[in-house]
C-alpha cells in the first residue's frame, strides 16, 4: 500500500471520526515543529505525514479510494472540476492545524488563512512566540480549548492465588456511554481481554485507555482494573514467598516427619523434615514460592511454619520413657 496512514495516526481501519480527531490532536501537538526546536527537520516531516493521513482518512471519498488502491490510487484519481493538476495534492499542514485548533496553542500568530509566523522574529529575540517558557503550551490546555480528561475509573479484579501463580486470561464484558459524532450519548458494549501475568501482586493496575464512560465536552475516561487477591485455604502470600502452617505431634517434632502437599500449579510435593521442630520453627523450601515478574524463571520460597501439638495426657510409663530418652 505504500504509506500506511492508519499506522501513522496509530488507529485501526474501523476508526470513527472521533478516533481520528483524537489521534490527530495528540500527534499534531506532539510533532508540531514549534514544539521540537532541537529536531525541527524530523518534526516537520512527521507533522506533514500526520496532517496528510488525517486529511485522507477523515474524508469518506478519499478513504474509500485509499482503502481500495492505497496511496497510488489517490495519486491516480482524476482532478475535480477544471483544476489543471491531477491526482491527490495534500493541503498545507499548517492550514489543517489552524482549522482544527482555531488558534495556535504555541503562541505564534497566524499570517493569512492558517499560515504560521513560525520563522519570523517577533522583535524580542524569540521566534514563533517562544520565550524560553512552556507556559504557552500549558495555558492553551488550561483555557479549555481541548476537551478535559476525567479521572480514571478503577474497578477491583479479584484473582485466585492459582491465577496469579500460573497466569490466566480474563474476558470482561463492559457497558459504557459514549458520544456519537453529533455529541449525543449512546450505549456501547465491548469485551475486554486481560492477560494476567504470573507473579502479579495485589495492587497491580491494568489500564484500558478511553474505555470508561464519556460525558459531553469531555474525553472518555480511562478504565483501570486493580488486581486483588482472594484468600487461599492453605497458602498465604508474603511478597514473592508463600507461607503455610503445619501442625505436627510432639513425636513428629522430635523424631522427624514428612509433609505431602499440592502446589498451586497442581504438582505433588513431598517434603522431608529431619530437624528437631520447636514451636515457631520455620522450614524453607527454596524456589517453591510465587513467580518473580521481573525475573522470569525464578520464584520466591515456600516457608512452612510449624505448630507443635503437645500431648494432653501421658501414662506414668510414657513419662518415665521420655525422661530416660531425653536424659532428664
Amino acid at each position: 500500500m505504500g504509506v500506511d496512514y492508519y499506522n501513522i495516526l496509530k488507529v485501526d481501519r474501523n476508526a470513527t471520526e472521533d478516533d481520528l480527531k483524537k489521534a490527530y490532536r495528540k500527534l499534531a501537538m506532539k510533532w508540531h515543529p514549534d514544539k521540537n526546536p532541537t529536531n525541527k527537520k524530523e518534526a516537520e516531516a512527521k507533522f506533514k505525514q500526520i496532517s496528510e493521513a488525517y486529511e485522507v482518512l477523515s474524508d469518506p471519498q478519499k478513504k474509500v479510494i485509499y482503502d481500495q488502491d492505497g496511496e497510488e490510487g489517490l495519486k491516480d484519481r482524476p482532478p475535480p472540476g477544471n483544476e489543471p493538476s491531477s491526482g491527490f495534492n495534500p493541503r498545507n499542514a499548517e492550514d489543517i492545524f489552524a482549522e482544527f485548533f482555531a488558534s495556535s496553542p504555541f503562541g505564534f500568530g497566524l499570517s493569512g488563512p492558517g499560515k504560521s509566523k513560525r520563522f519570523q522574529s517577533d522583535g524580542g529575540g524569540t521566534f514563533g512566540g517562544f520565550s524560553g517558557s512552556d507556559n504557552n503550551f500549558r495555558t492553551y490546555s488550561e483555557r479549555g480549548n481541548m476537551p478535559k480528561k476525567p479521572t480514571p475509573v478503577e474497578s477491583k479484579l479479584p484473582c485466585s492465588l492459582e491465577e496469579l501463580y500460573s497466569g490466566s486470561t480474563r474476558k470482561m464484558k463492559i457497558s459504557r456511554t459514549v458520544m456519537d459524532a453529533n455529541g449525543r450519548p449512546i450505549p456501547e458494549t465491548e469485551i475486554l481481554t486481560i492477560d494476567i501475568k504470573p507473579g502479579w501482586k495485589k495492587g497491580t493496575k491494568i489500564t484500558f485507555p478511553d474505555k470508561g464512560n464519556q460525558q459531553p465536552n469531555q474525553l472518555p475516561a480511562d478504565l483501570v482494573f486493580v488486581i486483588d487477591e482472594k484468600p487461599h485455604d492453605f497458602f498465604k502470600r508474603d511478597g514473592n514467598d508463600l507461607i503455610m502452617n503445619q501442625r505436627v505431634s510432639l513425636a513428629e517434632a522430635i523424631g522427624g516427619t514428612s509433609i505431602n502437599l499440592t502446589t498451586l500449579d497442581r504438582r505433588s510435593l513431598c517434603i522431608s523434615v529431619t530437624d528437631i521442630v520447636s514451636p515457631g520453627y520455620e522450614f524453607v523450601v527454596a524456589n517453591e514460592g510465587m513467580p518473580k515478574t521481573k525475573e522470569p524463571g525464578h520464584r520466591g520460597d515456600l516457608r512452612i511454619k510449624f505448630e507443635v501439638k503437645f500431648p494432653t495426657k501421658l501414662t506414668t510409663e510414657q513419662r518415665a520413657g521420655l525422661k530416660r530418652a531425653l536424659g532428664g
